[in-house]
């Protein structure tokens, strides 16, 4: 394929728990296509499977330069889930593996964390909080990297929707068995979506699924939080968590921004009210500012750099890494 006339092409990808999504474009035109796989990448004893992502990669770029019309793809930025602790083998075998399938010569590997910072923030210094199933801070100075929790539901996210509907779930079986703690509008809201909560942890347990389930419960935590003292707490003390970690994160000195992300805070102002008040006590000189994109979009924007040879932010052996092949 001709290189495009307004610019070296570039692939920006975002790799997580619902699957691949990829935008193929150029540093003048911007995003040309995109494109998505519901199909998440394998996770085995090596970490993130390097093969298996890019079997589920190669057919999805192909159809976007299809869609896209020719682009010489020079540069290539992949943000994915659990690259940071999970990551090696990628790190040691996609560099080559996308020069090799797609011709690509410059490679940054990111972990979503970054991704959704730079989606959110830009390269401005500051602090994300990242909310989904699970739950990340992270935040940049210019000079490096700094990231608390993220360390999955059983360790860690706590805040996490994940960690927001189990708080919920506890409180309804406390309900059903008459213990303190409890909430009866709760035990009813899972009844309603688990059927009779005795059958809840053979159902629960077994499942490979388990923080999804989890998480999926949140929504009714928030929706029972105007009246409902216990889900009302449980929001508040969500919110606690997330500023704990965003001001173990956050720059000093100055008033750096923060921002929050990802779908978890369209639970709206039940989470959104209680977050404000905790960084206002925890940051109190922060800027709370809106999020200016998605983490598919901090890859869209790193890669258009990296593309031009203009991407600055700093390298971190775990969390950004930058490769390029001999011809650059």
């Amino acid at each position: 394929m001709t290189g495009a006339a307004d610019g070296s092409g570039f692939l920006a990808v975002d790799s997580g728990g619902s699957g691949l999504r990829a935008v193929v474009g150029t540093a003048g035109r911007g995003a040309l296509a995109r494109r998505s796989s519901g199909e998440p990448v394998r996770t085995g004893e090596r970490g993130i499977d390097p093969r298996h992502f890019m079997a589920r990669l190669v057919p999805l770029v192909r159809a976007l330069t299809e869609e896209s019309g020719p682009v010489r793809l020079e540069a290539a930025v992949v943000g994915a889930a659990g690259l940071a602790s999970l990551g090696d083998a990628l790190r040691a075998e996609l560099p080559g593996a996308l020069a090799r399938e797609l011709g690509v010569r410059r490679v940054a590997l990111a972990a979503d964390a970054v991704t959704a910072y730079v989606g959110a923030l830009g390269s401005r210094p500051g602090a994300v909080i990242a909310g989904g199933t699970g739950l990340i801070a992270i935040g940049m100075d210019g000079t490096g990297w700094r990231r608390a929790d993220g360390w999955g539901h059983l360790l860690g996210d706590c805040g996490g929707g994940a960690w927001i509907g189990r708080a919920g779930l506890e409180a309804a079986l406390r309900a059903h068995d008459g213990r303190e703690g409890g909430s009866a509008r709760l035990l009813e809201c899972a009844e309603e979506m688990f059927g009779p909560v005795r059958g809840l942890p053979a159902a629960l347990y077994p499942r490979p699924d388990r923080p999804a389930v989890l998480a999926s419960f949140a929504p009714s935590v928030a929706a029972c939080a105007d009246g409902d003292p216990v889900a009302a707490g449980i929001l508040r003390a969500a919110a606690g968590h997330m500023a704990g970690s965003a001001a173990a994160v956050c720059p000093s000195g100055g008033e750096p921004p923060v921002a929050v992300t990802g779908g978890l805070f369209k639970l709206g102002a039940a989470l959104l009210g209680p977050l404000d008040e905790a960084l206002t006590e925890r940051l109190p000189r922060a800027r709370r500012v809106p999020a200016e994109g998605d983490p598919l979009d901090g890859s869209v924007r790193m890669a258009a750099e990296l593309s031009t040879g203009t991407l600055s932010l700093p390298c971190d052996p775990a969390m950004l890494t930058v490769t390029a092949r001999s011809g650059d």
